[in-house]
């Protein structure tokens, strides 16, 4: 799957935010970068993820996060099907 986003232009960008220090710098960068509403249904998304991981029901989620089944049930794909990602993020997290 990710085989389909690689590319000289994405390698450029995962490149820029590793060179990211501290989270200012990330609210700096992803603000220039992203519109508000981007950068919400990412963050929402990862909490969709913890949530789920929790055991969470999707109506749970839903009335919490104010994000759509079907976006509830792309995550839960991704955790399941998916590169792995979300599984790593939430491991380093807990860290």
């Amino acid at each position: 799957m990710a085989k389909k986003i690689e590319n000289e232009l994405t390698d450029q960008l995962f490149d820029a935010i590793l060179k990211l220090k501290t989270r200012e710098e990330c609210y700096q960068f992803f603000t220039d970068v992203a519109t508000v509403g981007e950068i919400q249904a990412l963050s929402q998304r990862l909490e969709v993820a913890k949530m789920l991981k929790e055991g969470v029901t999707y109506e749970e989620i839903v009335e919490k996060t104010g994000v759509s089944t079907a976006t509830i049930s792309r995550v839960k794909r991704a955790l399941e099907y998916g590169e792995d990602g979300y599984n790593i993020i939430l491991e380093r997290l807990e860290e």
